[in-house]
């Protein structure tokens, strides 16, 4: 996809354009002080709860000793919900008048994922995807009522460009119905196919004319739901502790799984959020690598959370796999979320060879932790610390550097 330009700017608010019901026109990309309304982060917090049941119902499967069967359940339902979650984002950033119908539609959406968090559980233990599907039809119906009021309101390209989205939507829902009419086998391979159709609407809708997207906007946004999720992370993991002790009374054996855990969320935080990325989107076709490369790092986080309950039941012998397996469901999606936060963000900001191998050596050593034994979470957790103490030491270096020059100049 080559870049496109940035539309003109369109000032949000019109003459006429107040009331409970307003036209829903494009906002301008030029607004100052732009950031997340109370709304996108109630949705926020109401999609999260979807998040933790994927999250849950995989420590179960890989706990069991069914990690392939259980990652696959997870990657589908997890694309449901950030595809539902980023397609809303970035309407609400182009489009968002916050009137009354506008309100209700978001609130239909929310709705939409908590049916799709109720059908979690039967997708991953008896591969129903009635429930999940029932909740996803009833996101994406919702949004495609926005695109067609978007649609109403605009003229030109602008609104072949909403009737495109509307239009593309509209018939991935009906390709959906196969996770439900073919057989298992056939399923995930559809989901595939799937997958890609519904990633190829917004290149599609947008070719022509893109929407007015805000760059800080949506980088507020992704940083929202990436602290949310690590925030789900924290308190899934948390959970498991305290059942431990309570339970078995095992503080010696799960405080090195605490500690590490908690250092690698702090990293994971700390490495997000180090960099200032809504300079960097300044076209479609960088936003659009960017947003997408995210469903890993959502996917990724969320995991950790689910790997660090797995090592905890291990630990105290609920878990019915081996000490690597438990360890390897930690350091596994640590690894990923490192090395997908350094292509999608510190990479852009990384200056010579040295600071940007910091992350993806990282990560590296992060999967070596695997092999070691009881010690392997807090090992990387290690590993992930000294990597922003490192990365915050190399980033110093040229400041200092450039300081003395200009002393002895």
């Amino acid at each position: 996809m080559t870049p496109s330009p940035i539309p003109p700017p369109v000032p949000s608010g019109r003459p006429g354009d107040w009331g409970p019901l307003r036209k829903l026109r494009a906002r301008g990309r030029d607004e100052a002080h732009r950031t997340a309304s109370p709304l996108e982060l109630f949705f926020d917090l109401c999609f999260v709860v979807a998040v933790a049941q994927a999250g849950i119902q995989l420590v179960h499967s890989v706990a069991e000793g069914h990690a392939g069967e259980g990652i696959l359940d997870y990657a589908m339902v997890f694309f449901a919900v950030w595809w539902a979650w980023m397609n809303f984002s970035w309407f609400a950033s182009a489009y968002d008048n916050d009137d009354v119908l506008y309100r209700v539609v978001t609130l239909v959406q929310i709705a939409g994922v908590l049916v799709l968090a109720a059908g979690v559980s039967k997708a991953f233990e008896e591969h129903d995807y009635f429930v999940v599907w029932l909740g996803y039809v009833i996101m994406r119906l919702a949004l495609v009522t926005q695109w067609l009021r978007a649609a109403r309101a605009a003229e030109g390209p602008e609104r072949t460009t909403a009737l495109r989205y509307a239009g593309g939507v509209l018939l991935c829902q009906v390709g959906w119905l196969g996770l439900l009419l073919l057989p298992e086998d056939a399923r995930p391979w559809w989901f595939l196919v799937m997958a890609l159709l519904e990633m190829c609407v917004p290149l599609f809708a947008e070719r022509g004319h893109p929407t007015a997207w805000h760059p800080r906007h949506i980088a507020e946004r992704y940083g929202l739901f990436t602290i949310i999720v690590l925030g789900e992370t924290i308190a899934a993991a948390t959970i498991a502790v305290k059942s431990g002790i309570d339970e078995n009374d095992a503080l010696g054996e799960l405080l090195p799984i605490a500690s590490g855990g908690l250092l690698i969320i702090f990293a994971a935080w700390w490495l997000y959020f180090v960099v200032p990325i809504h300079g960097h989107l300044r076209s479609n076709r960088q936003a659009f690598v960017w947003g997408y490369g995210h469903y890993v790092v959502f996917a990724s986080a969320a995991a950790v959370g689910a790997g660090l309950e797995v090592a905890v039941e291990q630990t105290v012998g609920k878990a019915h796999i081996s000490t690597l397996a438990a360890s390897a469901a930690v350091t596994l999606p640590t690894a990923l979320y490192l090395l997908t936060v350094w292509a999608l963000h510190s990479r852009h900001f990384k200056a010579g060879i040295t600071q940007q191998l910091v992350l993806p050596a990282t990560a590296l050593l992060v999967i070596c932790c695997t092999f070691l034994g009881d010690w392997a979470v807090l090992a990387a957790g290690v590993v992930c610390a000294l990597s922003v103490v490192a990365g915050e030491a190399l980033a110093a270096r040229p400041a200092r550097t450039h300081a003395s020059s200009s002393l002895t100049g």
